[in-house]
């Protein structure tokens, strides 16, 4: 988002924030879960124990996955029992001497591995277009996805698509766009699941979704446009070589990644017909993935985790 963006929502966020930890210092929980939002979730473990709350606080997606920020880490750790779905991360509080536990991703088992499909049609084949959730997001990813499709559609004549809206508000947004650049044989589809089903490839905007998608096994293309203006900040935050989670839980390039300039219509419409037409190409690195998230019972791992925090205390802290 930027801090252009952020600054704003501040004093909104503070009050909520407020408002939660006062509830929960009066209801007095046996265990309080926060769940990625690290901004909002770290300063509301740090208020909870401040005003006395002396009962666990799990915190599952600890904030800096990627980062390994040592002073982050150490906070996040001395306030919470944190519970991390990344071995890197891990291995990184570890290495640090701070408490962290690891049972592996969720969403491993959420999305298993569909059989490998044979390639599609040469002048056919299903695409998913997964714009993201923000409106900042469809508002620059609409557009480029719209004229890719066209692209690919005038090489693949009995092309079909399915785009993947988060809610009602992106539903009617993409109902929009595709009367607008009166695009054809295209649906609209809720989340993630339901617009991979059927899909052969997918254009996929960074994000969770990305994981998502690859994990299913489909041809997965991913592209993310930000404002001129938040260039300089995000190459400041991000110093990694890649920004997709397949790419980054993997260590190399599985996922091409179309990010800013490099992602125009023709060259999102060539990257993924090639991945297309040789699906073998991204499957045996998207298995390799799903084995690398580890077991395939985290979420009932985790589960059975936080079932003992709350029953025991925080024990080992």
């Amino acid at each position: 988002m930027g801090p252009a963006a952020a600054i704003p929502r501040i004093p909104k966020l503070l009050n909520a924030m407020l408002q939660t930890a006062a509830h929960l210092l009066a209801s007095k929980p046996d265990l309080v879960v926060l769940v990625d939002f690290g901004v909002f979730n770290l300063r509301l473990a740090s208020t909870l124990r401040r005003f006395g709350y002396a009962g666990p606080i799990l915190d599952v997606f600890p904030p800096g996955t990627w980062l390994d920020n040592a002073d982050k880490a150490r906070k996040v750790s001395a306030l919470t029992v944190p519970l991390t779905a990344f071995a890197h991360q891990y291995e990184f509080y570890r290495s640090i001497g701070c408490r962290i536990e690891y049972f592996g991703h969720p969403l491993a088992s959420s999305y298993p591995l569909r059989p490998q499909r044979a390639a599609p049609d040469r002048d056919g084949g299903v695409v998913a277009m997964l714009p993201g959730s923000r409106a900042g997001e469809l508002r620059r990813h609409l557009p480029v996805l719209a004229a890719a499709y066209r692209v690919l559609q005038q090489r693949r004549p009995k092309l079909r698509g399915t785009f993947a809206a988060a809610d009602a508000r992106a539903a009617a947004r993409i109902a929009r766009t595709i009367e607008g650049e009166a695009l054809t044989n295209v649906e609209i589809a809720h989340g993630v699941r339901d617009a991979v089903a059927q899909a052969d490839g997918a254009w996929v905007a960074s994000g969770t979704a990305v994981l998502e998608a690859a994990l299913t096994g489909l041809s997965v293309v991913a592209l993310y446009v930000i404002p001129p203006a938040l260039i300089w900040y995000g190459r400041r935050m991000i110093r990694h070589r890649f920004i997709t989670l397949p790419n980054l839980v993997l260590g190399r390039e599985v996922v091409p990644e179309l990010l800013q300039e490099q992602a125009t219509p023709e060259r999102l419409a060539d990257t993924l017909e090639t991945l297309m037409n040789d699906p073998a190409r991204q499957y045996a690195e998207f298995a390799e993935l799903h084995r690398a998230l580890g077991p395939s019972d985290a979420m009932q791992r985790c589960a059975s985790y936080a079932v003992e925090l709350a029953a025991n205390g925080d024990v080992a802290a």
